[in-house]
């Protein structure tokens, strides 16, 4: 695993998938980003660090596209621009986040052992609060009905 910091293309995989994503056609790269997202967040019995780290990757550029959103092009992510990603796209992140950091997850396995965790946890609970932000808590009603 050819991994140099936290962030969502910082590692030899995701920034492979940048790569690809710049090399392949507007039309496709929506394709592209949905089938890694779809891969990582379904149910597994285990999901492979390949997988979790273009689905990292995947997340960080729909998130990017949100209002809230950070710009997700690192000096490792993708160049060329991406075409506006759908809104179905958040929750299809959403899971693959949830799968990523599972205890099913060998990204997260391996993430567990670097003295980096908790930003790297961080930074994935920062991405899956812009796709799905948390609900702020209720004020107490002022009577009752």
């Amino acid at each position: 695993m050819g991994t140099w910091d936290i962030g969502p293309f910082d590692n030899d995989t995701a920034a492979d998938f940048a790569g690809d994503l710049d090399e392949a056609a507007l039309e496709a790269r929506e394709a592209m980003i949905r089938s890694v997202l779809k891969r990582s967040a379904g149910p597994a019995d285990f999901l492979g660090i390949y997988d979790g780290e273009r689905a990292v990757g995947a997340a960080a550029l729909v998130a990017a596209q949100h209002p809230d959103g950070d710009p997700a092009c690192s000096t490792y992510g993708p160049s060329e621009p991406l075409p506006e990603l759908p809104a179905d796209l958040r929750m299809l992140a959403v899971d693959a986040l949830d799968q990523v950091v599972s205890n099913r997850s060998e990204l997260a396995e391996l993430r567990a052992e670097a003295a980096n965790w908790s930003k790297w946890r961080q930074d994935i609970t920062r991405l899956r609060d812009v796709l799905d932000p948390p609900l702020p808590p209720q004020e107490e009603a002022m009577f009752e009905i």
